[in-house]
């Protein structure tokens, strides 16, 4: 099980069996146990690291039964100074004093041996983590080659963890790869235009941001995998915790088990088609094609409930943090079932990292789903508006904030490359929620309507210096408002006019004499345009409640020629 903080010294907890470990390209099993004689440290523990500032930062490793082992944080004569004893296992862990946000210090580890990390900080440490819109690399970002040239940040660290998925919480982050048997190397690195490269764009535009703003040293550690689901990130025990969730734990053993007999079963598989290729360049004339390779199994892997909380986030505990960004939810879009059950599913990962880590009601920050896919011509339901709406929803959890995109998104393409207005509008939420600062670090939020005769009347929080609208992401010359609908008794929608009141928004439509509900931007692919003054958008919302409705089936084809086409249909106001 994963390790929780305890008295500043103990033992690390016990994996209840060997941790099977897969990387994106290669399979191996976890590293034999270290060499009692000497003191080794966990792989968070390197060169260029971030310590986390303010609470006790948790140091541990392994030696030899009984060991005693010092650490000291600089000179020993500042008090940064711990000590402790190895368990019967060997496992030991010391609690650093709370420290202030300096460095670069020298930290030297103790016992029969000596380790002396170089260049340490001390800061605010920051976990990164989701599926792909999060592992976008920083070459790829809109404003990805500027960013390069101008990203040695000698107080901006970085540390990426290895792609791994296991069926047990694993203690270590050791893997093979990328191909063979050579592991590969982890540590923390300072930011320079080549480690900045492939890091986590949206990490890197948060980070550097949070440290421009604040003067202190940030560390982030990114641990993402791209097309991965919400429930691949959450612990047995988290999707223990709630009975809608209950599909993911049924036949999760099981699932399991042929995941890894088919791992088990494919180099020889492999083996098996390489040799039927050999055989055919040697007997054909004209080489033909190959018999059909089989397929490698690790490719499913990711997505089975708990893996990569097992493999990826279960080896970072008990690190020090202050706390979570998380960009993830296109791949619990992909219907209406799921996209609502994402509003159980979310609230409880983040409740379960919170009780993993044991260092209370930690701040996190997500991005709420860009726009993206065909516009709708009428209002209609779809999957990703319901996705939004869950995450919108799991703000009711404490410390916790949502940086819209909806209004920078792509729709060709799911991976939208303005990431810095994402680091950036996280980096906002961070410095209110998680620091304090009194600024405006959201858009407008829903909070209430009113039916006034036929028109309603919502209200918002958030509005900042003023509600507008603009032509442009955030900026731009004021523009009526677009995408609010209406609805009457009936249920139907339709497109409405909105107009702005001071801080409310009142919406009408010509043949809704009795209206009901009102929403905005409940689409995929919205193209709504209401602001605060910061440039800050609203998050897209709906004033009724209920289940989704379904679309009505297709019509039969015609079984006459067909009628010459209608005009096109309008898009959305």
């Amino acid at each position: 099980m994963p390790v929780t903080p305890r008295s500043s010294v103990g033992r690390l907890s016990r994996v209840s069996r060997a941790c099977r470990v897969l990387t994106a390209f290669a399979v191996a099993a976890v590293a034999s146990a270290p060499a009692r004689a000497d003191v080794k440290l966990h792989e968070l523990f390197t060169d260029h690291m971030v310590l986390q500032r303010g609470i006790k930062a948790p140091v541990w490793g392994t030696a030899s039964p009984g060991e005693k082992i010092n650490i000291v944080v600089g000179d020993e004569m500042d008090l940064r100074a711990a000590s402790g004893t190895a368990g019967p296992d060997g496992a030991w862990r010391i609690d650093l004093p709370v420290m202030e946000a300096g460095g670069p210090f020298e930290v030297t580890i103790s016992g029969k041996n000596k380790v002396v990390l170089q260049d340490v900080l001390v800061g605010d440490v920051w976990i990164c983590s989701g599926q792909s819109n999060m592992e976008f690399g920083l070459q790829g970002a809109s404003s990805g080659a500027d960013a390069i040239k101008s990203a040695t940040l000698p107080k901006l660290r970085l540390f990426t963890v290895v792609k791994r998925v296991s069926g047990q919480p694993c203690k270590d982050l050791l893997a093979p790869g990328p191909i063979g048997d050579k592991k590969v190397a982890l540590s923390w690195a300072v930011s320079t235009p080549e480690s900045a490269r492939g890091f986590s764009a949206v990490g890197f535009f948060f980070g550097r941001q949070l440290q421009a703003d604040l003067e202190v040293p940030i560390g982030l550690i990114h641990t993402s995998w791209g097309g991965t689901p919400a429930e691949a990130w959450t612990s047995d025990e988290g999707l223990k915790s709630h009975p809608a969730l209950s599909n993911f734990i049924e036949g999760q053993q099981a699932a399991w088990a042929k995941f890894m007999a088919d791992v088990d079963a494919f180099p020889k598989r492999a083996a098996e088609w390489a040799e039927k290729v050999k055989e055919s360049e040697k007997t054909a004339k004209v080489f033909p094609p190959p018999p059909t390779a089989p397929a490698d199994p690790r490719g499913g892997g990711p997505g089975s409930p708990s893996t990569l909380y097992n493999g990826m986030i279960a080896p970072l505990l008990p690190f020090a943090i202050k706390g979570a960004i998380w960009y993830q939810g296109e791949s619990n879009a992909g219907d209406f079932g799921r996209a609502v059950q994402y509003g159980k599913l979310f609230p409880a990962m983040i409740t379960d990292w919170r009780k993993q880590w044991g260092q209370g009601d930690f701040p996190f920050f997500f991005v709420q789903l860009a726009n993206w896919q065909a516009p709708i011509a009428e209002p209609v339901d779809q999957p990703w508006a319901f996705l939004r709406e869950s995450q919108l929803q799991t703000l009711s959890l404490p410390k916790t904030g949502m940086a819209s995109a909806i209004d920078i998104g792509d729709t060709a393409d799911i991976h939208p490359r303005d990431k810095e207005t994402v680091g950036r509008r996280l980096a906002l939420a961070a410095r209110a929620v998680a620091y304090g600062q009194k600024i405006v670090y959201s858009g407008p939020i829903y909070e209430s309507m009113a039916v006034e005769r036929s028109k309603i009347r919502l209200k918002f929080r958030h509005v900042g210096g003023g509600l507008v609208g603009l032509t442009g992401a955030g900026t731009g010359e004021a523009a009526p408002l677009r995408a609010f609908s209406i609805a009457g008794k009936d249920g139907k929608f339709v497109w409405a006019k909105a107009e702005i009141e001071g801080e409310t928004v009142v919406v009408s439509a010509e043949d809704v004499k009795e209206p009901t509900a009102a929403r905005y931007d409940w689409a995929a692919n919205p193209n709504g345009n209401l602001y605060n003054k910061e440039g800050l958008p609203a998050s897209p919302f709906r004033t009724d409640a209920g289940p989704p409705v379904l679309p009505a089936p297709a019509a039969p084809p015609p079984t006459k020629p067909a009628a010459a086409a209608a005009p096109a249909a309008p898009t959305m106001p």
